[in-house]
């Protein structure tokens, strides 16, 4: 369990909920880098199990992290998807260890970024260390909650809090959008399970939804949807919940939407890992719990994909499981949508794209 130090308290709807932040690291030998050493000694001190610290010039973190995978890959050479998530398991063992201080809300480093997060999520901490790459996830997530993120299906942006998943992709959300243009069943309710950055939420509420439930076992993912509902002004149509699946949701509803991870677990699962793998009892679990809250002539929107089939060849995918061996729901609609081409950007091997589509289940009760 994180030390109570790497959790924030936050309020809403009187029920407190304790906010995930990157864990603060005090009281530990470091050895102190500056850019004229030499960045294998650095590398050298991080193999051996111990700290380095950045302590002139931000940039020299980044070729301390260059030299770092550079070497790794030596190590690492297999380009498979095993292969590079081996690497990328090595490389976050590693790379945690070179850390930078963090005084009265800022990074002490010369031409370091200017990040928020310090100031509202470590109020009550004056002196303390991070991991280089948690500094640049706070760092990445503040340009996006400064700039936001325009999301086609809502003409809008939406300004996703730290440690929250959100769509950089949006086959699916065109996918849910074209279903709810010619949904025709009852709006006066739905429950958003693994409710994310609000986005399937607020798809809902521009199509006439009047009452939503949001659930995340996430906490961040609760705090950051309550702030984005205010900015849409609609925080007294979505009761948001903190918990596993369907958390203390206690109604019966017309619909039940859920984007749940699309990649089985290999390893154990903590903090946004949980938005894109998925244990193997996921699916059964959500299966029986939803049909203790649908109403007869309810349904069930799941958003998924075949890349379980292209990743994982042998790995069964859950929903065409629990069709045919579950006995509770029978397929009503499925719709597809190819993906676009990854990123020429991206340094990743991702030809497995071209045969990736997203796809939308509707299912009924038997």
């Amino acid at each position: 369990m994180p030390d109570k130090a790497s959790k924030l308290e936050f309020t809403i709807s009187n029920k407190t909920i304790l906010v995930d932040r990157p864990e603060p690291i005090v009281d530990v030998d470091v050895l102190a880098y500056k850019r004229r050493m030499d960045p294998m000694d650095a590398v050298a001190t991080l193999l051996d199990g111990d700290y380095v610290l950045i302590v002139d010039y931000f940039s020299s973190g980044l070729e301390v992290l260059n030299a770092l995978k550079a070497y790794l890959k030596q190590e690492y050479s297999d380009q498979s998807f095993k292969g590079q998530r081996e690497y990328r398991s090595k490389f976050r063992e590693l790379s945690h260890r070179l850390v930078l201080l963090v005084s009265n809300n800022k990074l002490t480093v010369r031409k370091a970024p200017e990040i928020g997060w310090l100031k509202s999520l470590y109020p009550d901490m004056d002196e303390f260390l991070l991991p280089f790459p948690q500094v640049q996830g706070l760092n990445s997530s503040w340009q996006w909650q400064e700039k936001g993120i325009f999301i086609p299906v809502l003409g809008r942006k939406i300004r996703p809090f730290y440690g929250t998943y959100f769509p950089t992709r949006f086959e699916h959300l065109i996918l849910f959008d074209n279903w709810l243009k010619r949904y025709e069943g009852e709006k006066k309710s739905a429950i958003d399970i693994g409710v994310g950055s609000g986005v399937l939420s607020l798809q809902m509420l521009k199509h006439g939804f009047t009452k939503l439930y949001g659930t995340d076992a996430n906490p961040n993912a609760i705090v950051g949807v309550n702030e984005e509902l205010k900015r849409f002004r609609a925080e007294t149509k979505v009761e948001l919940m903190q918990g596993d699946l369907f958390a203390e949701c206690s109604d019966d509803t017309e619909l039940v939407v859920f984007n749940p991870p699309w990649l089985p677990a290999s390893h154990n699962l903590e903090g946004i890992d949980m938005a894109i793998y998925y244990d193997e009892d996921l699916f059964p679990r959500f299966f029986a719990e939803a049909k203790k809250h649908l109403k007869p002539e309810g349904r069930i929107a799941l958003l998924f994909s075949n890349m379980i089939g292209i990743t994982h060849p042998d790995a069964e995918h859950p929903i065409k499981k629990e069709l045919a061996e579950g006995g509770r729901y029978e397929k009503e609609l499925l719709l597809t949508k190819s993906v676009k081409a990854a990123s020429n950007k991206t340094k990743r091997n991702q030809n497995w794209r071209k045969e990736e589509k997203v796809e939308l289940w509707i299912l009924k009760m038997i």
